[in-house]
């Protein structure tokens, strides 16, 4: 007999159809009576201060209603630093496209017109562009002052805290963030070890290249109070950031979660508080919908990084000290994933001496945001590539080395805080058997080179706290209200999760999302945290129901609960098939006049405490054209821990749209500007993003371990499969050529410039 009834059989996103067909409504699709379009005037420079804006001649355009900036909106927190809760340039633009005020017309393409009429003066100044120019003390000064928010967004998707602050340590001006995590002696690691590699490494900008851009709309009530439909991740999180943007309480705020085209953590808040401002000022409903080119100027997009890296090992190959300075570059406003970034980068291995320095530097460029594995991606590279460059040094296989040195449960992370249980030495297991079959069937073809690479890295786990409730309808379906987004096909888990809970088939349970009004609370759709938490709410929620159900089937059946059984719509007495009740009778009876029972209405919450990590160990095939700099993913095996797979279809594709964008990284995305500042790939004309024709052969290895707090068994899925594959393509690329290549995106112009 199979362990569960539903958990673990593969079934159909309960959104396909509506997305598929058309027939799913996003925020771009609303259309309010009175409706304004907004459209943002865009600062040319990186750094310059602001000093007039004129309407000129956008006021008396056809259509246009309102040329508005930051000084006319009614925002509260102007002071707090927090670009959300202020998006619009003040007294100084920051970064090339930072908006500095805002076009209101009948239509978009009035708006969009108007958007050139309006009249700017700058005062150019020099900008702080390169990450490690702008740790200079000379260098020029990102903000002029420090800012003041945290990386709230970092917080959501994060997952460990600790390490100590060096407030001692003499700062240059435009570092926002440093933090330095140690353990044992270092330096005496390295004297005993045999083997010592060091290595530099860099990883690019990198856009969430979502379907759809940013769109947020916002509504002005009789009453005074905001609604905001919107695009979002996080809906509470956008409820408390717009209330206290506008000073209004949040019972004056509702956030209402529109379908979303795709988020990938930049979707978090952004837009909301500004829209909400524009709504409050003019009385009228207000959508700003960005285009491309202003999502690629002005959204959040993943940050780059420097990382200094030095590994030491004994001769049979054990690792005896790892230094590293980890330098991100958080754009011009603080938040970047560094804290995260640094407990991975000492965290997929066991270190016996370590020590971390790291630093978050502001400069002028779009400030950072929250991408996908914020900041794990960045640190598998850098380690490893230096763990494969230990293992050439070493003379000893890669795959072998990794095994020897794994972190297991109980191995300290740099935080000095414990691993729980995790599963790195069963992915690592899972890869033996294909990691050996590739390496022989390498082979070279003229100017085509074939390599193997190996790679691993985790997530530890989002926790927050959640509430799911869980109701039987008249007809005998149960209804379960949810207040999370479904960014990932999470809804049909949470429906296999209902049904099995409750002991139905999954064509009787209906999820139903409230806004922040009327929903149980849940946090944002990010870290791998949504099954993990929300799931454990709806799997008690839908027990409790089940109870409550069973209880009331045992007053009219006059047996007792644990004689009952629920079997086709039934409440039925085991072994007397005469003695039954259909559920519609007993839901009848709870929800009528004069009905004798209360209602079912099942509440389940969770709040959980102990992380539940999610490893993955990647292994691929590529073909390297040493003429062209080409590079061809020919394999790619993807094992992962995911505890239990509640829905195994989808839990694939999490695998397999993971190692796509890890692919990109790899080899395409990237944001570059030039040395004033400018930014030269601000559309997709320039910013490559792999499609389907560049997938490789994907091959998702799922391996259960299951987690004692998730559902069923139940881990986050979906940072861990976009983790290794950087480093996994740069280690296949480097085992092809006998060249390591330090710097993502992999471009061909760099292969051809690297081989000798």
């Amino acid at each position: 007999m199979p362990e569960f009834a539903v958990i673990g059989v593969s079934a159909r996103r309960t959104d396909g159809a509506e997305k598929i067909t058309g027939q799913a409504r996003y925020a771009a699709d609303l259309n309010l009576p009175g409706l304004l379009h907004a459209r943002l005037v865009l600062s040319p420079y990186a750094n310059a201060r602001i000093v007039k804006i004129n309407p000129g001649a956008a006021p008396e355009a056809p259509g246009v209603v309102a040329v508005l900036t930051a000084a006319d909106l009614p925002l509260v927190e102007v002071d707090s630093g927090s670009r959300k809760r202020d998006f619009l340039a003040r007294d100084r633009a920051l970064y090339h496209g930072h908006p500095v005020a805002v076009v209101l017309a009948e239509s978009p393409a009035a708006a969009e017109d108007a958007v050139s009429l309006v009249e700017v003066e700058y005062e150019p100044q020099d900008p702080a562009v390169d990450l490690l120019e702008a740790m200079r003390p000379d260098a020029p000064l990102a903000r002029g002052e420090k800012p003041v928010e945290a990386s709230a967004e970092a917080q959501m998707h994060a997952t460990a805290t600790g390490g100590e602050e060096e407030p001692t340590e003499e700062l240059p001006p435009n570092v926002s963030t440093n933090l330095h995590f140690k353990r044992g002696d270092v330096e005496a690691g390295f004297r005993e070890a045999d083997v010592v590699v060091e290595q530099t490494y860099r990883t690019s900008m990198v856009h969430q290249a979502y379907i759809e851009p940013q769109v947020t709309l916002a509504s002005v009530d009789a009453l005074g109070g905001l609604t905001i439909y919107t695009s979002t991740q996080a809906l509470f999180y956008t409820r408390a950031e717009v209330s206290a943007a506008l000073g209004l309480p949040n019972s004056k705020v509702k956030v209402v979660g529109m379908t979303i085209g795709g988020g990938f953590g930049g979707k978090f808040m952004l837009l909301e508080a500004l829209c909400g401002a524009l709504a409050l000022k003019t009385s009228r409903p207000v959508r700003l919908e960005y285009t491309r080119i202003d999502d690629f100027l002005a959204a959040n997009p993943s940050p780059p990084a420097v990382f200094e890296l030095k590994l030491g090992a004994k001769k049979d190959g054990s690792i005896t000290a790892f230094q590293a300075r980890v330098v991100y570059d958080t754009g011009a406003y603080a938040g970047s994933p560094v804290q995260i970034s640094s407990l991975l980068l000492g965290g997929f291995y066991s270190f016996p001496n370590l020590d971390i320095r790291s630093y978050e530097v502001l400069t002028n460029k779009t400030p950072a945001g929250a991408y996908r594995a914020p900041g794990a991606i960045q640190a598998s590279f850098a380690i490893e590539s230096t763990v494969d460059m230990l293992a050439q040094k070493l003379g000893m296989d890669r795959l072998e080395l990794r095994r020897k040195n794994a972190a297991k449960e109980g191995d300290l992370r740099p935080n000095n805080l414990p691993w729980p249980r995790i599963a790195l030495h069963e992915c690592l297991a899972k890869l033996e058997e294909p990691y050996h079959r590739l390496n022989q069937a390498k082979r070279q073809d003229g100017s085509v080179r074939e390599g193997v690479g190996l790679a691993v890295g985790g997530w530890p786990g989002g926790i927050e706290p959640a509430t799911a409730i869980c109701r039987l309808n008249h007809d005998g379906t149960v209804s379960v209200v949810l207040g999370s987004v479904d960014l990932s096909g999470t809804d049909t888990g949470f429906q296999l999760i209902a049904a099995e809970a409750f002991g139905v088939s999954p064509d009787q349970i209906g999820i139903v999302h409230g806004d922040t009004d009327t929903a149980p609370y849940a946090g944002g759709s990010g870290g791998s945290k949504i099954t993990y938490t929300v799931g454990a709410a709806v799997q008690r929620a839908a027990e409790d129901a089940r109870r409550q159900l069973l209880a009331m089937a045992s007053q009219h059946l006059e047996a007792s609960i644990d004689d009952l059984e629920l079997v086709d719509g039934e409440v039925r007495v085991r072994g007397v098939p005469d003695r039954r009740v259909a559920v519609t009778e007993l839901a009848a009876a709870s929800m009528s006049f004069g009905g004798k029972y209360e209602p079912v209405y099942g509440r389940g919450s969770s709040a959980q405490t102990n992380q539940s990590p999610g490893f993955a160990a990647h292994l691929a095939r590529v073909a390297v054209d040493t003429e062209t700099g080409k590079v061809k993913v020919l394999d790619y095996y993807a094992a992962q821990d995911v505890g239990r797979a509640i829905n195994p279809a989808e839990v694939e594709g999490q695998i397999v749209g993971g190692v796509l964008q890890g692919i990109g990284m790899a080899l395409y995305e990237k944001m570059a500007y030039d040395d004033q500042g400018q930014l030269i790939t601000a559309s997709l004309l320039d910013y490559v993003v792999p499609s389907a024709g560049l997938a490789p052969n994907i091959t998702p290895i799922l391996v259960e371990v299951p987690s004692p707090y998730g559902p069923y068994g139940a881990k986050g899925v979906g940072e861990p499969p976009v983790i290794p594959c950087a480093g996994t393509i740069a280690n296949a690329i480097a085992d092809a050529l006998g060249v390591r290549l330090t710097e993502i995106p992999i471009t061909p112009q760099t292969i051809v410039a690297a081989i000798p």
